[in-house]
């Protein structure tokens, strides 16, 4: 491994061996929620009888197999008080199934009042090895920026690195903010470790020092709101996935076919909260991050004045990150004025992500700009 000048070449191998070790954590981890998502609690979904089902105030009596009906039904919140919800149901022998998922956030998917000892157990040693790999991770972004005396992001080896922070924080963040968010666990961790081993295969440069235009403090500025960004479009990405996901599901239920979109369990996908909620956090993800996105462009315009001379000069990633806001800005706009909800929503949230995703893939390594000179 060849290392330039002004280049710590302990702190740059230490901070390799942490981000393998992270991953090896991430893998883990994601094995721990693989286990929970396979093994979980049906009681999200499945009634059964009152001896089986405590924290039902109301059980719904068994129909004819494959019969559906409206029923409603009072349900124990796991933080106290009741919830009333209207569902439909397929009755079978003994059962009957809610389709809908519950309301009440406290106690749908993963993580959910009821889940199995093992399953929860499997959920709690993933979400704390999450914790530990977070750690890791953030040990080698910290280390390979110690290693140059720079900011850690120069280039797409190491923004990726911190890209993949940033998924993880934000899975994090909010699982601390809502109880049960447990769900995203699995695609995070598989989303991490994908983005990582691009990174380490395919983007590794080693340390080196930047040339003088990124020398600014506008590096720690701009890069770093488009990584916090991206990290928060990545989960509103898989929210609006897993709604489509759900919402193609209950419909297949309704029209009484019994297995999930793509042929998956279908007891996977009752085992998730209601496509609404997917759709809510969706929503309301991409609403909170969109100013900070558009903070990102503004910084970045105001760098390119310093470093440049013009604040605007329609480079490829300078278009094509105003596509994006726009692409961002429009489904915002059609959700906020238009009243679109649903799936017509969900397919400009998904195009609106691909604009983010081709900005930073595909511009940077098949485009070239004034950008290109950090190399990818």
């Amino acid at each position: 491994m060849h290392l330039a000048s002004g280049v710590d070449p302990q702190l740059a191998d230490l901070s390799n061996k942490l981000i393998y070790s992270a991953m090896a954590v991430y893998t883990i981890a994601m094995f721990a929620h693989m286990f929970e998502w396979t093994f979980g609690s049906k009681g999200a979904v499945a009634v059964r009888s009152k001896e089986q089902s405590g924290n039902l105030a109301e059980t719904v009596a068994a129909a004819e197999p494959k019969a559906a009906k409206q029923v409603t039904v009072t349900v124990a919140g796991a933080k106290g008080g009741t919830t009333t919800l209207t569902r439909t149901v397929l009755a079978g022998e003994g059962a009957t199934v809610v389709t809908g998922g519950r309301g009440d956030d406290e106690v749908d998917g993963p993580g959910a009042a009821g889940t199995s000892e093992k399953a929860d157990l499997a959920g709690r040693i993933a979400v704390s090895l999450t914790v530990l790999a977070l750690l890791l991770h953030g040990g080698g972004i910290v280390a390979r920026g110690l290693s140059v005396s720079r900011w850690p992001w120069g280039n797409m080896y190491e923004f990726s690195c911190a890209f993949a922070f940033a998924m993880t924080a934000a899975y994090l963040v909010l699982l601390a903010a809502r109880k049960n968010v447990r769900w995203l666990g699995l695609p995070v961790t598989v989303a991490v470790l994908l983005t990582l081993g691009i990174a380490t295969q395919v983007l590794y440069t080693d340390s080196e020092q930047l040339v003088p235009a990124l020398h600014s403090y506008w590096l720690a500025i701009h890069v770093s709101t488009a990584i916090i960004c991206g990290g928060a479009f990545y989960a509103a990405f898989i929210a609006t996935l897993l709604y489509l996901g759900k919402d193609s599901f209950d419909r297949r239920m309704a029209a009484g076919l019994t297995t999930g979109p793509l042929g998956t369990s279908a007891s996977i996908w009752r085992r998730l909260p209601a496509a609404s909620t997917f759709d809510k956090l969706s929503y309301r993800i991409n609403a909170l991050v969109f100013p900070l996105w558009t903070f990102t462009i503004i910084a970045g315009a105001i760098w390119a004045e310093a470093a440049w001379g013009k604040y605007w000069e329609w480079d490829p990633k300078e278009t094509w990150s105003f596509i994006t806001w726009v692409a961002y800005a429009c489904y915002l706009h059609a959700r906020a004025t238009a009243g679109w909800k649903g799936r017509k929503a969900a397919y400009l949230a998904l195009a609106a992500f691909a604009c983010w995703l081709f900005n930073y893939y595909g511009v940077n390594i098949f485009v070239t700009g004034k950008h290109s000179y950090a190399g990818i």
